[in-house]
């Protein structure tokens, strides 16, 4: 940060409304998802990808996956997938760096997010040390704060490589020693052992971090921890291997979706040619099929490449924001998880 000064004034109107995280089990929405199967379009659509999500929960053969990309997490639904985790609805996290540390174990650091209600020309939020993400705003500030505890923590470990994974971990057990908030999803993972992947780590809050991490113990002349991003690869396809049956909920798509998807191909590569495709598939995405981009390629695609299995899978086109409260509701109160096995593939790393 440099020394310019800030007006504090005007920068606290507007960072004045928190986001406030929605609370899946304070209402019930399988009325409204019930209602939705026998409307048409976008409703329909919905109403059959939570089918398929309660099918995967009542599988117990079926080890799920959460995939995030995109910015639901600052936008309200962080606490929806922390209630995932905690209620045993998925086994396992593939994510962007941003959603993983820039909002989630930001806000495990007693940071907020806040809602937008006015933006000014951008200039002037970057006067105000203020981040935006189309209506929502984050302190860059606090931010920084988050850049330097990931250096902190990268400096605390023994110089040698890691997986995101296993960095994610330490994050979770920081937040399990220091953290502020109670329904992070890094620290649940941890204190579950739920893995979570993040193949781009870097490209998020953490990057700035690690890299004052590998400066400043080189200006030292000391070994510095490194992120092997093979051994991420290497990790989460031997998860696959040992689940077998696996069912994916992807919010967004990019490099997070590819990635999960891709393990079943690897497995193929290592010899395991009895490898599953993944049984079970709901995205929900708003990006235009036509571009080619994997983002928005859809799931009957993937499986040209020998990804995703058809007979189960629901593209939902729709902001995630506004639908995963419904779909994640619906499953929580039909309470099929309540019967799932936990898996703590974590525990695999030990």
């Amino acid at each position: 940060m440099t020394d310019t000064t800030i007006n504090d004034t005007r920068k606290a109107e507007l960072l004045s409304t928190t986001v406030e995280h929605v609370d899946i089990t304070k209402f019930d929405a399988r009325p409204i998802i019930d209602a939705m199967g026998k409307m048409s379009f976008t409703s329909r659509d919905l109403a059959r990808a939570t089918r398929i999500y309660n099918q995967m929960l009542e599988d117990k053969d079926c080890s799920i996956f959460l995939v995030i990309a995109g910015s639901t997490s600052a936008g309200g639904c962080m606490d929806l997938y922390a209630e995932l985790l905690r209620s045993n609805m998925i086994d396992g996290v593939v994510a962007t760096g941003a959603s993983i540390v820039d909002m989630d174990f930001f806000e495990g650091l007693g940071h907020k997010h806040y809602q937008a209600l006015e933006i000014p020309d951008d200039n002037v939020l970057r006067s105000l040390y203020i981040d935006r993400i189309y209506d929502t705003y984050i302190d860059e500030e606090q931010l920084q704060d988050c850049d330097h505890t990931i250096g902190e923590i990268a400096n605390s470990l023994e110089p040698k490589a890691y997986s995101s994974r296993a960095f994610i971990r330490e994050m979770g057990k920081y937040l399990s020693e220091h953290g502020k908030k109670e329904n992070s999803l890094v620290k649940l993972a941890y204190e579950h052992d739920v893995p979570i992947f993040c193949p781009a780590f870097v490209d998020s809050s953490a990057g700035f971090g690690l890299v004052k991490h590998q400066v400043d113990r080189a200006k030292e002349g000391k070994p510095y921890m490194v992120l092997d991003a093979i051994a991420d690869f290497r990790e989460l396809t031997d998860i696959k291997i040992k689940a077998g049956t696996t069912g994916l909920l992807m919010i967004g798509g990019g490099v997070p979706k590819n990635f999960i998807q891709d393990t079943v191909v690897c497995a193929e590569i290592l010899g395991h040619d009895d490898v599953e495709m993944h049984k079970y598939a709901v995205q929900i995405t708003v990006a235009d099929v036509r571009d080619g981009a994997c983002s928005s390629s859809t799931l009957k695609e993937a499986a040209s490449w020998g990804k995703v299995d058809t007979a189960l899978e629901q593209m939902v086109f729709a902001e995630a924001g506004s639908v995963m409260p419904l779909l994640a509701s619906d499953a929580y109160h039909r309470g099929a998880w309540k019967n799932r096995a936990k898996r703590a593939f974590g525990k695999m790393f030990d």
